[in-house]
């Protein structure tokens, strides 16, 4: 039967522009293909091909390839000779190794589907694919995130679920057009402040990590979806603690003048500082006060503001008050605070 498919698609030759070879128990790639090079779509789905061949590579006008639910282990070399693919699908195979020059031809795909796989990294010259809108790595083995990722300024959608992701590289403020962002099941314990950058995120998905708080400004996304069960929450139950006298180092009391300084555009501070690169990197790490605005090195006291979530957001049944993570840089700024803010207690 899959032979008859083979020489019926050779007959058209270039004017072959579909193949379809589903659950064919096909063994390896059709070495015939070169003889199509006019194919539009390639579907080899639920077949037993380990190895993509090289006579992939003369598949130009290729706009489909289906390879899903094979025995690849690799996302070879070969793809970048693709250079007309727009969706690429290899879920369900044993893929643990991406070959960076794959992205190097692949400027027009707007879809790439790894689900199912066993991938421990992704390259960083994935930022290649600039016109990847729609990306999905579910149940994989991803330790982390790479930070080329976050420069593929059309995606849309990016989809992390199931993985062993423990953070979210604050990059991912770049991605200015995504929309939709699923995280579920990893072990991310904090969110970036980039996060809240995302202009036009809809549907944000963290179900099932260790997060306790959100960053300051999170409660002004746009979101239409958040949910967030599963997640150790800080709750809103105050304790009474002993309050401890500040002991600030050397080192902090001087990087807080010199920010400070800085910040007030003292022209002598402003000049002597290009002159220490040393102590550029040390200020480089600066945090703003939540209460008074002023800048400081050390986190001297974590706090958690709650507020409401939005009345236009759909949420998990659960979430009553949003938890803000928020920095403060002594107790006399913690003894302003407002009403719904609260120091971290170890309890």
């Amino acid at each position: 039967m899959t032979e008859r498919l083979l020489v019926r698609a050779l007959k058209g030759g270039e004017n072959t522009k579909i193949v379809t070879l589903n659950g064919k128990k096909i063994t390896k790639m059709p070495s015939t293909l070169d003889k199509l090079p006019g194919l539009k779509t390639l579907d080899l789905q639920n077949n037993q091909i380990p190895k993509v061949g090289p006579e992939i590579s003369t598949l130009t006008q290729l706009i489909v390839l289906n390879l899903g639910n094979n025995l690849l282990e690799e996302i070879p070399e070969e793809m970048k000779y693709l250079t007309s693919l727009k969706k690429l699908h290899l879920f369900g195979n044993k893929i643990c190794k991406f070959a960076s020059e794959a992205c190097d031809g692949l400027q027009n795909l707007i879809l790439l589907n790894l689900n199912n796989n066993q991938l421990t990294w992704i390259p960083q010259e994935v930022s290649r694919l600039k016109s990847l809108t729609y990306l999905s790595i579910n149940h994989n083995q991803l330790a982390s995130v790479p930070k080329g990722l976050c420069f593929l300024k059309n995606l849309s959608e990016l989809q992390l679920n199931y993985n062993q992701l423990i953070c979210i590289p604050e990059e991912i403020k770049f991605l200015k057009k995504l929309r939709k962002l699923l995280l579920v099941r990893n072990n991310i314990e904090v969110l970036p402040e980039g996060l809240c950058d995302l202009i036009n995120l809809r549907i944000l998905d963290i179900a099932g990590n260790f997060i306790q708080t959100f960053p300051s400004g999170f409660q002004n996304l746009k979101l239409k979806e958040f949910y967030c069960e599963g997640n150790a929450l800080f709750l809103k139950q105050p304790v009474n603690a002993v309050q401890q006298e500040d002991a600030w180092s050397l080192q902090e009391i001087t990087s807080r003048f010199i920010m400070n300084e800085l910040a007030g555009k003292n022209p002598f501070i402003m000049h002597v500082i290009e002159q220490h690169p040393q102590v550029r990197n040390i200020i480089s790490q600066g945090r703003k006060c939540a209460i008074c605005g002023r800048c400081f090195i050390t986190v001297w006291l974590e706090c958690v503001e709650f507020v409401p979530p939005p009345k236009n957001w759909k949420i998990s049944r659960n979430l009553q008050l949003v938890p803000l993570r928020i920095l403060i840089c002594s107790y006399k700024c913690f003894n302003q605070r407002g009403p719904n803010v609260f120091g971290i207690a170890q309890v």
